[in-house]
């Protein structure tokens, strides 16, 4: 019967189409391209004929110079983002939750979800004036205090706090509708129940808001430790330039610098796979964890 039931629905089948289409064709069909990573890939003898060298572009990376500090600069964003930027949206939903003014709630919500859709490049265009060691604002205000300015772009050790703190401000409204949206599943009655056993605020916080918003903080904790290396790479790029390289160099910007500007396909495609391996790694082990402890709420 339910099999009868899903072959009648010609209407549904015929919308997938479009979106079967586009996955078979821009992201499984494509996926056979990882083969040059094992090859000494050449246009000029195409991609079946370019000959195999194994395990060698990998190992070339991992014993190169620049293995260290583009895995250094990548794991650092992604650590600091986790220890300091993931708990802002589940601290924002929590306190919108608590707005009791929906005209007010929904001026709150709105503002912090604007930066969202503004692009990453408009964003970054507007820090970089702002910080300015000889026109941006944040300089002016240290000249009127008597201090002197700081070139906070040319500094390699301010680029990971400016990146995850353009990170916070951009994706923390968007990333607390997820928050927000497991907390209208909790049934108000329970806390109208724990206000009539004299439970206070910070009570029904621990004992009923948390609880109901822990699924869903284990699932986006576990997303983002698998996208730990997978650092944008348009926001670095955006930000980065030649004097904090040093800090500023992750994994993607060093696979665009080796293929498209050095044109040494193989190499840069062995090193995004590895980054893709790793991310797997870091994903599965996450999971595995979180299931040990007896979690309720895994990805699988």
């Amino acid at each position: 019967m339910r099999k009868k039931t899903l072959l009648d629905q010609k209407a549904l089948w015929i919308m997938l189409i479009p979106v079967v289409a586009y996955f078979i064709l821009f992201r499984y069909l494509p996926i056979a391209g990882i083969l040059i990573a094992f090859k000494r890939y050449s246009p000029f003898r195409g991609f079946l004929e370019s000959p195999w060298i194994g395990f060698q572009y990998f190992i070339q990376f991992v014993n190169s110079i620049y293995f260290y500090r583009v895995l250094r600069n990548t794991l650092l964003i992604g650590v600091y983002y986790i220890i300091f930027a993931f708990p802002i949206p589940i601290l924002l939903a929590l306190f919108l939750n608590n707005v009791t003014n929906s005209t007010l709630k929904k001026t709150y919500q709105t503002i912090t979800l604007f930066p969202y859709f503004v692009s990453f490049v408009i964003i970054a265009g507007i820090v970089i004036n702002m910080l300015s060691p000889s026109t941006g604002v944040v300089n002016r205000i240290r000249e009127l205090m008597g201090l002197e300015p700081i070139y906070f772009m040319q500094e390699p050790k301010y680029f990971v706090t400016i990146y995850n703190l353009i990170r916070i401000f951009k994706e923390s409204g968007y990333e607390a509708i997820v928050y927000l949206a497991a907390l209208t599943t909790i049934d108000p009655t329970l806390y109208e129940a724990a206000r009539c056993d004299g439970a206070t605020k910070f009570q029904q916080l621990k004992h009923i808001t948390i609880p109901a918003v822990i699924p869903a903080i284990v699932i986006m904790l576990l997303v983002r430790i698998g996208r730990i290396v997978s650092v944008s790479f348009e926001e670095v790029l955006l930000l980065q330039n030649s004097v904090n390289l040093e800090a500023s160099e992750v994994i993607s910007t060093y696979v665009y610098r080796r293929g498209l500007v050095g044109s040494d396909f193989s190499y840069a495609t062995a090193v995004g796979l590895l980054e893709t391996v790793v991310a797997l790694i870091l994903v599965i082990t996450s999971n595995t964890l979180a299931r040990r402890f007896k979690s309720e709420t895994t990805l699988w």
